[in-house]
């Protein structure tokens, strides 16, 4: 098998490195056979080669079976005519990685930010190709405009395809987990768009009649969330909603640095952290890898529903209890959920435990 890996921005390359080094342990004790190859992009390609991103690493990167991508600092990025090109929009639109998939879960043992009694354990599926981002609506140029220096304008796209797809990943999903999918919407205002999101969901929905099926305003949901999270399994939305709505959940369920996630399409999977770059703790073995490491578990989980390899379920599954087997521990935590070690000290920890 072989993985691309590509460091990023910021604390990137640290988390890719912890995450990469628990990959290679479950290597070892699975015999999966991984080789990876390293490029580079973000701040670091821009100065080697005058773009955040270059193309011919999107072509590479169609040959893999994996990429794994470090967090990206984009918001600091030049404009793109000068090579600051967004790493995650460019892989989600050329490959067609659709699915942005985000897990939110509370733990018993660690604090989460919800009120006393209340739990959580969704996903969120996000489709990541189209809506109102103005670098993936436009077939040439770019979504947003301004006719004049007081007036700009933003366009949005939804297709029937893409919102097809993302709702049929979603209820494939729930048929694995407590068979319920909550579709996101705005359709009261956003009637011909938001509208059609929601057609297709429930045109989707008739296909699987042993999941329940409901729809709910975008604004109640982030109030349920609040409220009665343990109403949600897995959510399905556009883009912009799936966005907002996924990191108010790792949040709510204790932080944004403790889920995975995945860009997924139907031939590539990319593993990526839900969380920045937080460049403040740059190069200073502060940053908590969890995120970056179950995602690379997700990737695992992936490859082994899609190549029906017993040997990658077996290590996605190792490395998920591994990190959780670690958190667990009040003595191997990172400092930013209460603990005192560091990124590599941690990523040793979940080595250790996945040996075990």
């Amino acid at each position: 098998m072989k993985f691309l890996v590509l460091p990023g921005d910021g604390i990137g390359p640290e988390i890719v490195a912890s995450a990469v080094e628990v990959l290679q342990a479950a290597d070892r004790r699975f015999g999966l056979d991984i080789h990876l190859d390293y490029e580079d992009v973000g701040f670091a390609s821009l100065k080697k080669h005058g773009t955040t991103l270059r193309e011919e690493v999107l072509d590479k990167a169609r040959g893999y079976d994996g990429v794994i991508l470090g967090t990206q600092s984009h918001a600091d990025y030049p404009a793109p005519e000068q090579g600051g090109r967004n790493i995650s929009a460019a892989f989600r639109v050329q490959l067609d990685l659709y699915a942005n998939v985000r897990p939110a879960r509370t733990r018993e043992f660690l604090r989460s930010n919800m009120a006393p009694g209340k739990t959580m354990d969704l996903v969120i599926m996000r489709e990541a190709t189209e809506g109102f981002y103005p670098d993936r609506n436009m077939s040439r140029g770019w979504g947003e405009m301004m006719p004049s220096p007081d007036m700009a304008i933003s366009v949005r796209k939804i297709t029937r395809h893409c919102s097809e797809r993302i709702a049929r990943r979603a209820f494939e999903l729930a048929m694995t987990r407590r068979k319920k999918v909550t579709a996101i919407h705005k359709a009261n205002s956003f009637h011909m768009t938001d509208g059609l999101f929601l057609e297709c969901a429930r045109n989707v929905a008739k296909d699987f009649p042993e999941v329940a099926f409901e729809d709910l305003l975008v604004d109640a949901s982030t109030a349920y969330l609040v409220r009665n999270p343990e109403r949600f399994d897995v959510l399905v939305a556009e883009n912009f909603y799936g966005d907002i709505l996924s990191d108010l959940a790792s949040e709510l369920s204790g932080s944004l640095g403790l889920a995975g996630s995945v860009m997924a399409g139907d031939q590539l999977c990319c593993a990526q952290a839900q969380h920045g770059s937080a460049p403040d703790i740059e190069n200073q073995d502060k940053a908590n890898p969890t995120s970056m490491i179950l995602s690379v578990a997700m990737l695992a989980d992936w490859i082994g529903e899609k190549r029906k390899s017993e040997k990658f379920r077996a290590a996605g599954q190792a490395m998920h209890a591994a990190v959780e087997k670690v958190l667990a521990n009040p003595e191997t935590r990172t400092a930013d959920i209460g603990g005192r070690i560091g990124t590599k000290a941690f990523s040793q920890a979940v080595v250790a435990a996945l040996g075990r």
